[in-house]
């Protein structure tokens, strides 16, 4: 079943009019929802937002007091999904960079090219913020396709990134292979040297800018075709989670407090007051949870990675805890069909 929770809303102070005490909660959500320009929720109790106990405590976890929280994230053995704000955009950052590499491996698949074909670096040249519509680069050395996925992934490198989005046609290309692929609100609008040269316009802990943004939701679609084999072959999706395995930053985001008998395949991003980090984790008894968490806010960058941390772990724990649920309800059924209930 697919769970719509809403979460916390930000504190009135920092981006609404001051709200009198004895107005009802879904007043309040509704202006949160006006001001940002999402959709307009109905009324709902408490109860009926939050079903279950493991949705409250990601609720509670994801409070919104200190800058947007957004979560999704889906069992793929049984499909199950849990989102907060799952249908509002935030900034991809470099999570974006998936869908990238994905756009250009489709390209090797169609024999435009291959991975050992070799492109520059595109490396950031000095100029001031919004002097231009695109950020100017030079030319670096020349890799390998398979190299600079390997290096925009694990260490995202944005003059890697470039290089590849370059050779696919910019990002309307990938616009267009996310759309193909049914991966709905995703939205790249600029290459990285430029997203990176004007970063801080807005903030988004108080304000949705539609570029270089996606919902949680639409990153965990992406996250599930991309498992399930639905948007490239065994080859081209063995590169991107090869990679994604081999990951090296974030390591105080997803992987921070996940047991070390699970496995964790990540995609980091960062901006300004925004952390976030998409990917899998694979659970001992081979499960795999697909999961995109972005935190705006929460007062420094350290403490969006902590929340991230946080999150992850008791969506590992929700997980685990529903399918243990599960295995003992079907296990008392069957005892009782036999007569050893």
């Amino acid at each position: 079943m697919r769970t719509k929770l809403i979460g916390a809303v930000l504190a009135a102070a920092s981006l609404l009019v001051t709200t009198p005490a004895s107005a009802q909660p879904v007043d309040f959500e509704a202006r949160f929802d006006s001001v940002l320009g999402t959709e307009v929720r109905l009324p709902q109790s408490f109860e009926a937002r939050y079903e279950t106990a493991f949705e409250k405590r990601i609720a509670e976890l994801a409070d919104g007091s200190r800058g947007r929280i957004g979560i999704s994230a889906v069992d793929l053995s049984t499909g199950y999904h849990l989102d907060i704000l799952g249908d509002q955009r935030f900034p991809m950052a470099s999570t974006s960079k998936i869908a990238i590499a994905a756009t250009f491996l489709e390209g090797v698949e169609k024999g435009r090219w291959s991975l050992t074909s070799e492109f520059p670096l595109l490396v950031p040249q000095r100029s001031a913020k919004f002097s231009s519509t695109v950020a100017p680069v030079s030319t670096g050395k020349h890799l390998p396709a398979i190299q600079l996925i390997e290096l925009m992934i694990t260490r995202s490198s944005n003059p890697a990134t470039d290089a590849l989005l370059r050779v696919v046609g910019g990002p309307v290309a990938v616009n267009n292979w996310a759309a193909r692929n049914g991966i709905r609100e995703f939205s790249l609008d600029r290459d990285i040297a430029t997203l990176v040269r004007d970063d801080g316009e807005f903030d988004p802990a108080t304000y949705i800018d539609r570029r270089d943004s996606a919902t949680p939701t639409a990153m965990t679609d992406l996250l599930t075709a991309l498992y399930r084999g639905t948007t490239l072959s065994d080859s081209s999706r063995s590169v991107i989670l090869g990679a994604m395995s081999r990951t090296v930053t974030g390591k105080r985001r997803i992987k921070a407090l996940i047991p070390s008998e699970a496995s964790v395949s990540n995609k980091t991003g960062s901006l300004n007051n925004t952390s976030s980090d998409i990917g899998y984790i694979e659970t001992p008894d081979g499960r795999t949870i697909a999961l995109a968490i972005y935190v705006t806010g929460q007062g420094s960058r350290a403490q969006r990675e902590a929340k991230i941390a946080q999150l992850a772990r008791a969506l590992y724990d929700g997980f685990n805890a529903r399918d243990e649920a599960r295995e003992w309800a079907k296990a008392n059924y069957a005892g009782a069909r036999s007569g050893g209930l």
